[in-house]
This record gives structure tokens, C-alpha cells and sequence, in this order.
């Protein structure tokens, strides 16, 4: 049957090509095509999902050709795209400078059944749910299935918002692919979001569906339908959750983020920075599911504490759903979720790329941080990284980073890189000095240490007493005293207090044996009358 609707499909939109290029179409080399492409001047051509080009004959599309398929089609809309009614093919247009139609991209729309089985329990759940995923994995064609699956099997009122009708073709009667589901038109993609209120205010729909939601106007028609209690089956433009929660535009789809500065008493509880980012409000969707391809998929199937996690650094690991494979809904009782949580995680191709087990993750990995420097001194914060052991490193873009470290000197400034940074949403930490001390403190607020590592929080306790004290004895040093013997210190804490000495053009040495070992201060090089902050 499904062949059968697939030909028939077909032979619609073959009907429209120009006789040179239809003769070279058979529904035996269409059976993985995504596009036929015709381009004046080129050789037209079809592709395979594998990747494949196959080139139909070998007359160049002209100009005859072009309008021959412009004049069986619908007039094409402001996004330049168009359709034959009753398929789900789509007809895109390439022009000119002068608007002349010099290029065509038919997409093949296909009828592609069972590919929310593994998902189906999530969708009986009446929660909202948002699709992820990058081009070409399938997320129109869920949208889709989901549709007809909550109309006909649930019985509910579900509305399509269907912009340039992607989920449901082209012409006034909806394609069969969406059962009982109705569909609303939308003339161009600016007004995706007025369509979608007006849905809600007319049509009393129960189930709502959109794709692509990709503008900030979007995203506020969006809570505003689920704030009304309508469940809202949606994708939007973004691989993967973490990107979705750095996109300032949609952020507000899983609950905005906002920059909170907490009291000493909760960073210490917390173990954690003073100044942290948080969920701002309750999201919209209340499951993310990231395709990941298009048989695997993996569910979050709690938005909020998903983006919690993410936002303090902690482990999180989705639901990976498999397309061939069926899952039940069931309610997990309490041992089984405590054993969910202790569980080795196998290391296989189901775990995809996360193969840890968050238990053991969280005793004895620290979040891994990518840091962005501006007016601070890179060699110095690699030091500083490097004697420490941190898990971080520097990057110089600033697309790629999760934390900014900058001079205090630029905080007021309006510098271009800061405002970057704040609309990505990246926490900015400020040092006073470029000294080795003031980076050590600023890292050390930055970078979330695991409060289960007591070792490595005692070793940054020590480290930032020991240069204290050393800092004290380097302004008695500049005052006039001939030497200061400092506190026994292990080797990594007197390589610090030796930099730190050195940075002041002062001399040290190391004196003392075993656990008795220490840092003598004596005048240096270039004594200069004035103390350090």
C-alpha cells in the first residue's frame, strides 16, 4: 500500500517534468531519491540519499525547460517555494538578480510510517514535545505521523500549522499522511506565529503542530499555547539541546536562562561559583527529543531538569529510543530508579556518545570548561591550569566557549567581545591584575570543583593561603626587610609561590628538607619601592 501511494505520488510530479527528462525517471531508480535538481545550462540530476548523483541523460536545461515545469505548478510563494496539490513534493525556486526562475529543486515527499513507534508512549503522555536534529534527518516526516497518530488512534483535535505546506503538501485538501488531523495554511513564514495563536483562539484544538520554529516571536506564540493548556508537537532549528540553551532566540523553549549571584552561605552549600546561570521559568516543551539520525533518537524526557543539569556541569544522559524497536510506558518504582541512577552504563554503540556512568562521573570527573581570554595573560592562566591539574582549556573563539575570563578594566567599556559574550549567554568572571594570584582566585571561582573532591578543594584552599602569605612577605621584602622565611609547602605550591616571587623581580630559594622544605624571600634584581594589592 505504502508503494502504491508512493507511485502515485510520483507519477504526479513526473507528469510536470519536460518530456527529456521524464523518459529518464523509473520508480526503480527513484526508490532513495531526496531531490531532482534542474539548473539552466547544467545536465539536470537526481540525488540519492547515500550521496549518489545520477545524471538524467545529457541535454543541458534551458529556458523552456524551466517555465515548462513553473507553468503546471502553483504560483510560487515569498519563500520561493510551491508544491503539486494532493503530494507532499516540494517545488523550490533558484533566481536571478532580475527574479527570473533560472534554477528548481523538487523535493521528494514521501509517506514514511513507523517511525515514532519507539516514541509512541511519549506522544499518549498529552505533554508537549520539541524535535532536534540537523536537515535531512526526518523531523517533518515525525511531525507528520505524529499527527495522524493523535488524531486517529487518541481521537484528539489536532491542528497543523503547516508554513510553505511541508507537513501536509500542497492544495486545499490535506494529504491522507495526517489522518483526521486539520491543517491551517500560512501565506508566508512571518506569519507562522499569528497563524499559530489564531489556531488556538478559533479552532479549540487540543493538539497543536508546528515546524520550525525559528524566530523569538515564535517561541512567545509558542509558550502562550502551552501556558493554555494545549499540548504543542513542534520542531526548531538546533542539533542538540546544549545548543538550543545557548541560542538567546529559543532559549525560552526550554526556560530561558538568566545569570544569578548567590549568597556565600549557597555558593558553599551549592559548591559552586558565586555567579551561575539558572533556568529562568517553567519550559515550554516538556520533552526534548534530539535525532540524532534517522533511527536513533535519544529523549529527554524531563526538559526542565535536563537543563538544570546541563547548566550546573553535572552528567545528564538521555533515553536512546531505537526506531526498530518497541517501548511500553510504564511508571518506574522507586528501587528501579535508584538502580537507574547506580547502573554501568554499557559501553556500546546504544550508548552512543554517552558512555559514562553518571554515579562515578560525578565522584571523580570535574566539569570540563572551554576558556575564552580577553586582556588576560594566556601563558599565565596555562600555568595556572597546567600546575593545578584543572579540567579546562583555552579556546580562541568565542562560539566555542562556556566561560569568558576578562580584565576589570573592560567591564564598563560596551567592548564588542563581552557583548558577544552575554548574547550567548556565557557567564564573564573579572580579574583586577594580571598576577598569578589573581587568575589562580578568579579559576578557582570560575571552574566548578566537584564537592566530593575534598583533596583537590583543600589543595586550591592551601595554594591561595600559601601565595597570600607569600604576597605578604614580598611587601616586607619592598619595605626592607633582608629576607622572609615563608610555612613548609609541597613542590607544586613553592613552584607558585616562586613565579609569584619572580613576577615582583624578587629572588627566592627553596631551603629545608622533606616535609620541612620551604620558600626564603630575599631582596632581588630591582627593588622597587612599592607594595602589591
Amino acid at each position: 500500500m505504502k508503494n502504491l501511494q508512493f507511485q502515485n505520488d510520483l507519477d504526479k510530479l513526473i507528469e510536470i517534468l519536460p518530456e527529456k527528462v521524464r523518459k529518464h525517471i523509473t520508480y526503480d531508480n527513484m526508490e532513495d531519491v531526496i531531490e531532482i535538481v534542474l539548473d539552466i545550462g547544467r545536465i539536470p540530476e537526481i540525488r540519492h540519499s547515500s550521496g549518489k548523483i545520477e545524471y538524467l541523460g545529457k541535454s543541458e536545461v534551458t529556458d523552456e525547460d524551466i517555465s515548462y515545469i513553473t507553468q503546471r505548478v502553483q504560483e510560487f510563494t515569498s519563500d520561493n517555494r510551491s508544491g503539486i496539490p494532493g503530494t507532499l513534493h516540494r517545488i523550490s525556486a533558484i533566481r536571478n538578480r532580475q527574479g527570473k526562475v533560472i534554477g528548481l529543486t523538487c523535493r521528494i515527499g514521501r509517506v514514511v510510517t513507523g517511525t515514532i513507534a519507539c516514541i509512541k508512549d511519549f506522544c499518549m503522555q498529552n505533554k508537549s514535545i520539541l524535535f532536534l536534529g540537523r536537515p535531512g534527518v526526518g523531523k517533518t516526516t515525525k511531525l507528520r505521523e505524529i499527527s495522524r497518530l493523535v488524531a486517529d488512534e487518541l481521537g484528539k483535535r489536532v491542528v497543523v500549522v503547516d508554513t510553505s505546506n511541508e507537513i501536509a503538501g500542497d492544495g486545499d485538501v490535506p494529504h491522507p499522511a495526517i489522518g483526521h488531523a486539520r491543517r491551517m495554511q500560512v501565506r508566508q513564514p512571518e506569519f507562522q506565529k499569528d497563524v499559530m495563536i489564531e489556531a488556538v483562539e478559533n479552532h479549540t484544538p487540543e493538539v497543536i503542530v508546528v515546524d520550525e520554529i525559528g524566530t523569538e516571536a515564535e517561541a512567545q506564540a509558542a509558550r502562550t499555547i502551552a501556558e493554555r493548556g494545549v499540548m504543542l508537537i513542534a520542531t526548531a532549528h538546533g542539533n542538540t539541546l546544549e545548543n538550543l540553551i545557548k541560542n538567546p532566540t529559543l532559549s525560552d523553549l526550554v526556560g530561558g536562562i538568566q545569570s544569578v549571584t548567590l549568597g556565600d552561605d549557597e555558593a558553599k552549600r551549592r559548591a559552586s561559583q558565586k555567579t551561575v546561570l539558572e533556568r529562568e521559568k517553567q519550559p515550554t516543551f516538556d520533552i526534548v527529543i534530539e535525532i540524532l539520525d534517522r533511527n536513533t533518537l535519544a529523549v529527554y524526557k524531563d526538559t526542565a531538569e535536563a537543563v538544570d543539569y546541563i547548566l550546573r556541569g553535572w552528567p545528564i544522559r538521555p533515553e536512546i529510543r531505537k526506531v526498530d524497536q518497541t517501548y511500553e510506558h510504564k511508571e518506574p518504582t522507586i528501587a528501579e530508579e535508584i538502580h537507574k541512577l547506580e547502573e554501568k552504563i554499557p559501553d556500546s554503540s546504544d550508548s552512543l556518545k554517552f558512555s559514562f556512568n553518571r554515579k562515578e562521573y560525578a565522584e571523580s570527573v570535574k566539569a570540563f570548561k572551554k576558556i575564552y581570554l580577553y586582556a588576560v595573560s594566556r601563558s599565565i592562566v596555562e600555568k595556572v591550569i597546567e600546575r593545578l591539574d584543572l579540567n579546562a582549556e583555552i579556546t580562541r573563539s568565542i562560539e566555542d566557549a562556556d566561560i569568558v575570563i576578562a580584565h576589570k578594566n573592560f567591564a564598563k567599556g560596551g567592548a564588542k567581545v563581552l557583548s558577544t559574550a552575554n548574547d550567548y549567554r556565557l557567564q564573564i568572571f573579572y580579574v583586577k591584575t594580571n598576577s598569578m594570584a589573581q587568575i589562580q582566585k578568579v579559576l578557582k571561582e570560575a571552574l566548578d570543583v566537584p564537592e566530593s573532591n575534598e583533596t583537590l578543594r583543600g589543595y586550591y584552599d592551601d595554594a591561595e593561603r600559601a601565595l597570600d602569605e607569600a604576597k605578604a612577605a614580598i611587601n616586607k621584602i619592598l619595605a626592607g626587610a633582608e629576607h622572609v622565611e615563608l610555612q613548609p609547602q609541597n613542590h607544586q605550591i613553592r613552584k607558585l609561590q616562586h613565579e609569584l616571587v619572580e613576577q615582583h623581580n624578587l629572588e627566592s630559594e627553596s631551603v629545608g628538607e622533606g616535609e620541612l622544605r620551604h620558600l626564603k624571600i630575599v631582596g632581588g634584581r630591582d627593588m622597587e619601592n612599592k607594595k602589591i594589592g
